[in-house]
């Protein structure tokens, strides 16, 4: 009884941590995929002498001979994808209304 109370115990304290660890994981993947796509969109701009008022289709931006090879999605909700916006405009994740650090800093 008393092993099982023990393993009780350090459960108790340790899976909450675990979920912790999981959300802030998840959570600086999407900003390091937002900051690759912001990349992928400058350097899209300057080969294409693009203005910072146009955007980038997703096929301007993924595939095998682009700028990312696959398309990158949220890791907190696989289906979510990226809003890239123009150049000028920063990269948001759909999903930021329920992971709200899930956001990109001006100082990318």
């Amino acid at each position: 009884m008393i092993v099982v109370a023990i393993i009780g115990m350090l459960a108790a304290i340790a899976i909450p941590n675990f979920v912790k660890a999981r959300k802030a994981s998840q959570s600086s993947s999407c900003v390091n995929n937002m900051r690759q796509i912001q990349g992928a969109k400058a350097t899209w701009a300057l080969e294409n002498k693009k203005l910072g008022t146009d955007t980038p289709a997703t096929t301007d931006l993924y595939g095998a001979d682009k700028y990312i090879k696959a398309e990158p999605k949220c890791p907190s909700n696989e289906t979510v994808s990226y809003v890239i916006g123009n150049v000028d405009a920063t990269v948001t994740c759909a999903n930021v209304g329920t992971e709200t650090n899930h956001v990109l800093s001006a100082s990318y």
